[in-house]
C-alpha cells in the first residue's frame, strides 16, 4: 500500500524568536526523520501583536519589558538567554537591534510566496532579515526586497502590499489556530491529529512524527 503524505502545518510569527529556533530544530528532526520525504509542511500565520503599528519607537528591550511587565534589565537578560539558545542552533540573533512592527503584511508576502511554493524560502528570508540584519519587517520595500531574495517576483509582491489580497488567507490561518485553541507559537500540527507546543528539542519532534506517521500507515511496513 502507497503510503500517505504526512502534513505538518507550524503556526508562526517572523519576530518571534523561538519560532526560528523551533523552525531549526524541526528541520534536524526531519533529518533524522526516516519519511522526510513524505512530510508536507505549511507554514501558518500568527500574529504575536495584531494592534502593532507598521514600527516602533521604543527600543527593543523597552518593547519587551512593556509588553510582559518585566524591568528594561529582565528583558535584557531573557534577550540574551535567547540569543546563546539561537547560537546552539546555527543562527546569529541581534534582538537589541531588532525593528519590530506589524506583521500583518509580511504574513501576507509568505502566503503569497507559498502560493508559488516559495513559503518556507520567503519565511526563512524575512526571519533572517528580522534577527540577524535588522530589518525593519514592517516596511513594504524591505518586505519586497527580502520575498525577492527568496525568489519571488518584486513586483508581484509590491501589488500585493499595494492592496489586501491574501489578507482573508492570513486572517483564515489566525482563525483556524484560535479554533484549534493555538495561543503562543511556535505551534506544530501533525495530521491534524498531534499538536507540539513550543520549540521543543528535535528529539521530541522527531518522536512525534513517528506517532503521527505511525498512526497514519498502520498497514505499512
Amino acid at each position: 500500500m502507497e503510503a500517505m503524505p504526512l502534513t505538518v502545518e507550524i503556526w508562526s510569527d517572523v519576530v518571534c524568536p523561538w519560532c526560528y529556533i523551533g523552525k531549526r530544530r524541526f528541520e534536524a528532526a526531519l533529518r533524522s526523520f526516516e519519511h522526510a520525504g513524505e512530510v508536507e509542511v505549511t507554514w501558518r500565520a500568527f500574529e504575536l501583536d495584531p494592534e502593532a503599528p507598521a514600527a516602533h519607537d521604543l527600543p527593543p528591550a523597552e518593547r519587551l519589558a512593556a509588553k510582559y511587565g518585566m524591568t528594561v534589565e529582565q528583558a535584557a537578560a531573557s534577550h540574551a538567554q535567547l540569543t546563546e539558545l539561537a547560537a546552539a542552533e546555527g543562527l546569529e540573533y541581534h534582538l537589541d537591534r531588532t525593528r519590530g512592527g506589524n506583521t500583518f503584511d509580511a504574513h501576507r508576502v509568505v502566503a503569497l510566496a507559498a502560493e508559488r511554493g516559495l513559503g518556507e524560502a520567503a519565511m526563512e528570508r524575512i526571519m533572517r532579515g528580522y534577527f540577524t540584519e535588522s530589518e525593519a519587517v514592517g516596511d513594504h520595500e524591505t518586505l519586497v526586497r527580502l520575498v525577492a531574495d527568496a525568489g519571488v517576483d518584486p513586483e508581484a509582491a509590491r501589488s500585493v502590499l499595494a492592496g489586501d489580497a491574501y489578507a482573508d488567507a492570513v486572517r483564515a490561518d489566525e482563525l483556524l489556530g484560535a479554533r484549534m485553541g493555538i495561543r503562543g507559537v511556535p505551534f506544530f500540527v501533525l495530521d491534524r491529529r498531534y499538536g507540539v507546543s513550543g520549540a521543543q528539542p528535535a528529539e521530541l519532534l522527531v518522536q512525534a512524527l513517528d506517532t503521527a506517521w505511525a498512526a497514519a500507515q498502520p498497514d505499512a511496513a
